[in-house]
């Protein structure tokens, strides 16, 4: 929503918004393009007398403003539906959809065609990248607009996934796994919502997904349901682009890329991990399908600086590094160690604050202590949890530390560290500061 509003306020519309709780980065980058935002939800709100109001899907009945907005019968739209008409329109789109890697590869994407196509690109991005100055840009109106194409439902009123409503010439499918326990039953259901995407989309549109022994059954099922648009692999060593090798480097990785017939080059990226490899294949495929040759793009991407909030260095005191990843998903949380285990040449301790819906409802509970085995070792912090953290992560023995204080998780964690370990603080949310109360309780310690 701090985008939509980033883009609307690009579009010459004058812009205010509230939320219950905005913090940073977001709250900063609002104060930066000049938009007003209010905390809270007060009715009192519609005196403003905005054209049209923007609802996002954190919103729902009983809301005091939303409740007077209806009783007045007052204009309003969902976020993704305003997008839609307001600023997509022929637009050639290039969607990022999938359960992990979104906000990366959307940010990889429109650095590649901006800095490569050499056009007034927009974009839609659902973090901060570390390239752009705000994580919405509305672009030139014929120039490609790519966008992170959401599976979580629109808003209270309109219970389809964000990116149906985006109509994309090229939608990345990057994976499929459950998730967002709070509104699907299970993976079928979000199965079903991808496929209205699939089925949505022109002849000529192109879907890029990975090679089958890569993409799992979800969205090979998904593609079996019905497909009319042109399919395009990648990761797929016969047909499309894939990685013959890559060197883990300090700040990231050098990767060879080739295709089917010869190699097209090396490149340093800024990220580490397999994860961020089919990321950047994922990226060049979509990208060569708007018209960038892969030879030309990965010129690029040796300039890309990555996205806060993605294995980001926050700090180091006595050769203790702490870095901010936003891993919520036990394929997530798997993902990021095995990248911070390619870089850290001392130990990997793995800080968890199990936060997401999913994961408040311990719907994840059994993959969780798998998930983090590759840590040396793991600090959880259980405060607001109704399940048992400990018993579910019992499997991970003597390794393992449960808190429900944050004064206590941040002092455990500050005793057992060591020059050269690699602190990585796993969360969606702010965790109420941690990455500085760490780096001074490293400081004093």
């Amino acid at each position: 929503m701090g985008g939509l509003a980033a883009i609307a306020r690009q579009a010459g519309y004058r812009v205010t918004g509230c939320d219950a709780n905005v913090y940073p980065p977001m709250s900063d980058q609002l104060r930066a393009l000049d938009i007003d935002f209010l905390e809270g939800f007060s009715a009192d709100q519609i005196a403003l007398k905005p054209d049209l109001f923007v609802i996002g899907n954190v919103v729902s009945r009983g809301n005091p403003l939303m409740e007077a907005i209806l009783d007045a019968r007052l204009p309003y739209r969902s976020g993704p539906q305003w997008l839609s008409e307001a600023v997509l329109g022929s637009r050639p789109v290039l969607a990022i959809a999938g359960t992990h890697g979104k906000t990366t590869t959307t940010a990889i994407s429109a650095f590649l065609l901006r800095e490569g196509l050499k056009q007034d690109i927009g974009y839609l991005i659902g973090g901060v990248a570390h390239d752009f100055e705000s994580s919405g840009y509305l672009g030139s109106p014929n120039a490609p607009f790519v966008i992170e194409a959401d599976e979580y439902d629109t808003a209270f009123f309109d219970k389809r996934s964000k990116f149906v409503h985006y109509r994309p010439q090229v939608a990345v499918l990057n994976n499929l796994e459950f998730d967002h326990a709070d509104i699907f039953p299970d993976l079928a259901a979000i199965e079903t919502q991808f496929h209205h995407l699939v089925r949505m989309m022109a002849r000529h549109a192109f879907i890029v997904m990975p090679a089958q022994e890569l993409a799992g059954q979800a969205l090979e099922r998904v593609i079996a349901r019905g497909c009319w648009s042109q399919l395009e692999r990648f990761g797929d060593a016969t047909k499309g682009l894939w990685v013959a090798a890559s060197q883990a480097i300090d700040g990231g990785q050098i990767i060879q890329l080739h295709d089917a017939k010869r190699t097209i080059g090396s490149f340093k990226l800024a990220l580490s991990g397999a994860f961020n490899r089919n990321n950047c294949l994922a990226a060049l495929t979509a990208a060569r399908c708007l018209g960038l040759e892969p030879e030309q793009a990965i010129e690029h991407l040796a300039g890309f600086r990555g996205v806060r909030r993605r294995m980001e260095w926050r700090g180091s005191v006595r050769e203790i590094h702490v870095y901010d990843d936003f891993a919520h998903h036990p394929t997530a949380i798997e993902a990021s160690l095995a990248a911070a285990a390619e870089f850290c040449t001392g130990r990997v301790i793995a800080v968890l604050e199990p936060r997401t819906n999913t994961m408040k409802q311990g719907a994840m509970a059994a993959r969780l202590a798998p998930s983090l085995q590759t840590a040396d070792l793991v600090f959880c912090y259980a405060g607001g949890l109704s399940w048992d953290v400990a018993g579910a992560l019992a499997p991970l023995g003597d390794k393992l530390q449960v808190h429900h204080a944050m004064d206590e998780l941040i002092n455990a964690i500050a005793k057992s560290a060591r020059p050269h370990d690699c602190i990585i603080v796993m969360s969606n949310g702010g965790f109420g500061g941690i990455h500085q109360r760490l780096l001074d309780a490293l400081e004093a310690a």
